[in-house]
């Protein structure tokens, strides 16, 4: 969504006028916190601080001792900690994913060829002799007339589900499913839990690097070893059996062995009116074993009192978690040690906790939540969300900080859901007090807005800001910064090679870092209620939830 000035409500352009007039708040960053958290964090000591592990014992221990040295009170009624209870499975002994039925069977290797795994809490899962049914993106949208499941009974069955929108590959923004921006039907998350809806004995997405934004090896270092899910009473037992993902050459083959063309699907699919395609006499079989271990997790919490509104509440957020041990490197290093994905913004937080505390008591409440789980499906974030310590209703707003940019500093920031929310007028004062400018998403087919724990809160209606880093270097533009985010993404992202570098240019961490104090700040010292911009997504459960709390 673009903001439009015809588009704005009157409160809009009152709060445009209000943070406008004001004194942008800014405020010292300590440029060796941030080396000295991040660093710290991505240790080997650390083992990539996987939920559950003796990494998150290290690392919420830590923490709080942060949260207390930089001025912050303990955020849940005297304890530094949120219990967030989950289940590790973690699936072993698996079988070949084998399909029968058309020609010589087609066996795929765990791993290599695909992912497999389960959110059921049960010692094994099979699947065996599932027939096979193409669902096109397995969508079910009725408010934009469209359902992909139409037409068809797949329970028992093997669904394949291509990733992304239908409409990913229009290269402008808008339309039934908002065109190059993902929606949230685009995420592998909605499209598993579509099929356990419908009943689907498994669900596998084909993976295609530009709609996923991610290479093959980022699928099997995230999906392979332990998987996080969260505790529940009926142990997920209304989810499918198995789910993952199998590569793109593998299921080219596989519909040449049922005489279809993928890729012609593949293409029908994005139309409205597609209807789902049986693989005629095909069947899928895999199996597995899983070791369920439940455990608590926990977030770490601490406040800062206000001073004169201490029942309104401004939020800062960023996931502590990681994948610990995962996919080894050709060197044997298994550790994915998650410095910049997310010591670096875990790091912020604490730096941001230092400055407001450093400046004193704000009006209002400033609640500082590092969560854990986010890897695994926003897990922390989520259940912070549905359990609050702070009521959302009275949540004013907030930011969150993930994967901060080591790239050195930028002319500007990339916002992600820019024009969503009355936010923006805040970040782009705090924008023109460092004379930088706002950008949108190079790569909204990415879907950003729906992968970090902003999101958690921003579907219950809380404002919630989150941006990158710039992509317009200082120094070399946007080739740079393209470089820059090519490199991370090819070479480190969720690999063990995410490692901290004491060679790292900091600068421009800083001043994104200062972005956010200034945005926290100024909503804390202020009366105002910036909300969802007229027609938002999100605006109603806003508007009743702030009309209840009157």
């Amino acid at each position: 969504m673009r903001l439009r000035l015809s588009s704005l409500s009157l409160l809009a352009l009152a709060a445009a006028s209000a943070v406008s007039a004001q004194k942008v708040p800014t405020a010292p960053i300590s440029e060796q916190t941030l080396k000295e958290v991040t660093k710290e964090l991505s240790s080997d000591a650390y083992e990539g601080r996987a939920p559950g592990s003796a990494g998150e014992e290290k690392t919420v221990a830590y923490l709080a001792k942060r949260f207390a040295a930089a001025g912050l009170k303990p955020g849940n009624k005297g304890s530094w900690y949120q219990d967030v209870p989950l289940v590790e499975l973690t699936a072993h002994d698996v079988s070949p994913l084998v399909f029968t039925g058309a020609g010589a069977p087609l066996s795929l290797r765990y791993g290599p060829q695909m992912v497999v795994g389960s959110y059921r809490v049960a010692p094994r899962e099979e699947v065996k002799d599932s027939p096979v049914v193409f669902v096109g993106y397995g969508v079910n949208a009725p408010e934009k007339g469209w359902n992909d499941y139409a037409g068809i009974d797949v329970r028992g069955k093997t669904v394949l589900i291509l990733v992304n929108d239908p409409d990913w590959r229009t290269p402008t923004v808008g339309g039934t499913f908002n065109g190059r921006a993902m929606t949230y039907y685009g995420r592998w998350t909605y499209k598993f839990e579509e099929a356990a809806r419908q009943g689907a004995a498994a669900a596998l997405i084909v993976h295609q690097t530009e709609p996923a934004a991610y290479g093959w090896n980022v699928v099997q270092s995230s999906w392979t070893g332990a998987q996080q899910v969260a505790d529940a009473a009926d142990g997920h037992a209304d989810q499918s059996a198995a789910v993952g993902w199998i590569q793109y050459d593998q299921a080219k083959a596989l519909f040449a062995r049922a005489t279809l063309d993928f890729d012609a699907l593949a293409a029908a699919a994005s139309r409205k009116g597609f209807r789902a395609v049986p693989l005629k006499g095909v069947t899928a079989s895999v199996s597995f074993d899983e070791t369920v271990r439940k455990h608590m997790s926990r977030n770490v919490v601490g406040v800062l009192p206000g001073k004169t509104r201490p029942d309104d509440y401004v939020l800062y957020s960023a996931h502590w978690d990681h994948l610990g041990h995962c996919e080894a490197a050709p060197d044997g290093d298994d550790i994915c040690n998650g410095a910049i994905d997310n010591a670096s913004g875990t790091a912020a937080l604490v730096a941001l906790a230092e400055a407001n505390a450093k400046a004193g008591p704000a009006a209002r409440s400033q609640v500082f939540v590092a969560v854990t789980g986010e890897e695994s499906g926003l897990l922390g974030s989520e259940y912070y969300a549905a359990n609050p310590l702070y009521p959302l209703a009275r949540t004013v707003g907030g930011v969150n900080m993930d994967a901060l940019s080591l790239a050195g500093p930028a002319k500007n920031v990339v916002v992600v859901g820019k024009g969503k929310s009355e936010l923006d007028w805040y970040l782009d004062a705090a924008l023109g007090a460092q004379g930088r400018y706002a950008s949108d998403e190079p790569t909204p087919e990415k879907g950003f807005y729906y992968r970090s724990d902003h999101f958690s809160l921003a579907k219950r209606g809380v404002p919630m800001i989150y941006f990158d880093a710039g992509d317009d270097l200082v120094a070399g533009g946007k080739a740079a910064g393209a470089a820059a985010a090519k490199d991370y993404e090819e070479h480190r992202y969720h690999g063990p090679k995410d490692e901290y570098d004491p060679n790292w240019n900091w600068a421009g961490t800083v001043r994104d870092v200062q972005l956010y104090y200034s945005i926290g700040r100024a909503l804390a010292e202020s009366d105002a209620w910036p909300n969802w911009v007229a027609g938002d997504e999100f605006r109603a459960i806003r508007d009743r939830s702030r009309a209840a709390a009157r």
